[in-house]
């Protein structure tokens, strides 16, 4: 199974608009993100996970050129904004494209995209099959488990897929979650800046000591913020947990 980033960056991407962050480019390439999401390829699927603002530049220069399945963590604007570019997915599978989510994000789907739902849908607009993902599925040659997290303003799901784990945008990681993570090879973990806390992120310390906790053999962080900077940050992390960087592609 391949896993490759497709973002890597914060809600507002690396660098920040209007040059509000750290705006002193370092000349790494690691230091440029998109916004987060993840694409995962198995012999029998193509999986997306999260559809940000960046999302037709992310599927160009990744070479995606079907997808199966989505998986939507939550309703945040970085995270769902590029749902419309599936359309081209959809003319090319001519069918619903199955996705899995919690009830909220379909809700809000609905909501802000009334145009791709009946009674409102417009002729050729993205075409999707929603479910609620509260138990564990199989796809394919995947198992699918909901990773439940809390995001302190809302719920977000995260998602094991056979030995990976992948959780973004958590505040809190339940125990029962964490159970559901144990034993995974692989973790993706966000990580938003070294310091101070944050009321709706884990900071990367917190991330450090969660994937230490869990004995997870390999943890990358994303949704990373503009003021971490790949080199420096990462000649202080231990050698079990790395920063992520867009276009990354590992074998799990």
């Amino acid at each position: 199974m391949k896993l490759t980033f497709l973002g890597t960056g914060t809600s507002m991407g690396v660098p920040v608009a209007g040059g509000f962050g750290r705006e002193t480019p370092t000349g790494d390439s690691r230091d440029e993100r998109y916004r987060t999401s993840a694409w995962v390829k198995t012999p029998e699927c193509s999986i997306l996970i999260d559809t940000g603002p960046e999302f037709r530049l992310q599927t160009l220069r990744a070479g995606i050129r079907n997808i199966d399945l989505l998986l939507l963590t939550h309703e945040h604007t970085d995270h769902i904004a590029g749902l419309d570019d599936l359309r081209p997915y959809n003319y090319a599978r001519r069918a619903p494209l199955p996705a899995y989510t919690t009830q909220s994000c379909i809700d809000a789907l609905h909501r802000r995209f009334h145009y791709m739902f009946p009674p409102h849908k417009t002729p050729g607009s993205v075409d999707l099959d929603l479910h609620v993902l509260d138990q564990p599925l199989t796809f394919g040659d995947c198992t699918i488990t909901p990773l439940p997290v809390d995001h302190t303003v809302m719920d977000v799901l995260g998602f094991r897929i056979n030995d990976l784990s992948y959780v973004t945008d958590a505040k809190i990681i339940p125990e029962s979650t964490r159970e559901r993570i144990r034993g995974s090879k692989v973790l993706v973990l966000n990580g938003l800046r070294w310091e101070p806390d944050h009321p709706t992120h884990i900071t990367i310390p917190e991330a450090v000591e969660i994937a230490t906790e869990l004995e997870i053999p390999m943890t990358y962080l994303v949704h990373i913020s503009s003021y971490v900077i790949h080199k420096e940050v990462t000649a202080k992390l231990p050698s079990h947990v790395q920063l992520a960087y867009d276009q990354l592609t590992i074998e799990v």
